[in-house]
């Protein structure tokens, strides 16, 4: 299928557009935050009835519980939402993996769960960028591709998961076991800007947790008695917060402290939550005996015990080889199609990061254009519904052709 063909087979995926925002309007009312179950239970099923249409086969499945620290300073396992997966044509000669995420960064009393709105070319609400609209593109462009003249010589798998926005903690070795079965990886992810540029380069990524234990006791009378956790965990983020700067690419983010109750007691509980990114493998051992080491120098204080919990959840993404061949085929593709395909380093990471790590060549931002994503202002551009599904079409029809 030459140039002219491809575009003329894709031409008439403009007419699908009014349907698509209907359907990524839907899907954004409902909320389908990380740690709501219920709802991410409720988003499963619309979906898998949504892709029911592709005539493929398809599962649910069920992830470990995640491992958290509460406010309290205890460990918790939570419980996760389901994992969906469907396949067509697993004995095709190419085989590419289609990944998105059905969870968003909105929790179910969020203000902006009910400020779903449309205007113009402009959709806003939870959800609609990243990633319900980039579902809706892969599901778009699996029914178009379907309809090829070629579509038997490959075979997809689509993995649809709930818990990315919390480092995919529970459906990770799910994702690395399936990527070992295909030649390429699509990810929907929303891209970098409003003109459709693509993540190219993204940093790795670790979540800590940092939990000081001292002792109550009354402010007035046995101030002395007491052991403050605040203050000694402030001096822990200060020195945390100084690591920034002596290894280049490494930032480590200091974003949440909890600790304390009425100011006339000390306070014997105080928690810091860390994010951390790294440019290159390696980093994390640099980052880990860091913090190892402002705790050993800390933790011997009297009355005091001071924890260290998290990990690593993902390795930086580079591009090279493989990927670097997949990407230079999209920018080809694009161009044929008359769209103008460039990417740039992200300091974001995704399940991109996954498969690359386990070896598959994957393009992680073929969702919509958009943009403030994770805020209440998040929004999705109509018209780039066309374009990106026109673009996944693309890439899929070519993988049929020649393979990769």
């Amino acid at each position: 299928m030459n140039s002219i063909e491809l575009n003329t087979f894709l031409k008439n995926l403009e007419n699908n557009t009014e349907e698509m925002v209907e359907q990524i309007m839907q899907w954004s009312n409902i909320n389908s935050g990380s740690l709501n179950v219920p709802g991410l239970e409720r988003m499963a099923a619309v979906l898998t009835q949504a892709f029911s249409g592709l005539e493929c086969e398809g599962n649910v499945l069920s992830l470990p519980p995640l491992k958290q620290v509460d406010s309290l300073g205890h460990t918790k396992m939570v419980d996760l939402g389901p994992m969906l997966r469907f396949w067509k044509r697993p004995k095709a000669p190419i085989q590419v993996l289609l990944v998105g995420h059905m969870d968003t960064v909105f929790e179910l009393e969020h203000p902006f769960q009910r400020a779903l709105r449309k205007s113009q070319n402009i959709i806003n609400g939870p959800g609609v960028a990243d990633m319900k609209g980039g579902i809706c593109v892969m599901l778009n462009a699996l029914k178009a591709f379907e309809k090829s003249p070629n579509a038997s010589a490959l075979g997809w798998e689509v993995l649809i998961n709930p818990d990315e926005e919390i480092g995919s903690s529970g459906s990770a070795s799910f994702l690395a076991e399936r990527a070992k079965n295909h030649q390429v990886g699509l990810l929907f992810e929303p891209a970098m800007d409003e003109i459709g540029t693509l993540a190219g380069e993204r940093k790795g990524t670790g979540n800590f947790t940092i939990v000081v234990h001292g002792r109550a006791a009354h402010a007035g009378r046995s101030f002395e008695q007491g052991r403050n956790a605040i203050t000694l965990l402030s001096y822990i983020v200060n020195a945390v917060d100084g690591l920034n700067g002596k290894q280049e690419g490494i930032t480590l983010n200091v974003g949440q402290i909890q600790g304390g109750g009425a100011i006339n007691i000390v306070p014997a509980l105080a928690i810091a939550r860390i994010d951390v990114r790294l440019k290159k493998n390696g980093d994390e051992l640099w980052v880990k005996d860091q913090l190892e080491s402002i705790i050993a120098s800390v933790e011997k204080r009297d009355g005091f015990k001071v924890e260290l919990h998290g990990t690593f959840t993902r390795k930086p993404k580079i591009i090279t080889g493989k990927t670097q061949e997949l990407y230079n085929l999209v920018k080809e593709l694009g161009q044929e199609i008359g769209q103008t395909i460039t990417w740039k380093p992200s300091g974001g990471c995704c399940d991109g990061n996954n498969l690359a790590e386990a070896g598959l060549p994957n393009v992680d931002t073929l969702g919509v254009c958009g943009g403030a994503i994770h805020s209440e202002e998040e929004y999705l551009l109509v018209d780039s519904l066309a374009e990106r599904t026109k673009l996944t079409t693309a890439i899929l029809i070519r993988l049929s052709e020649k393979g990769f």
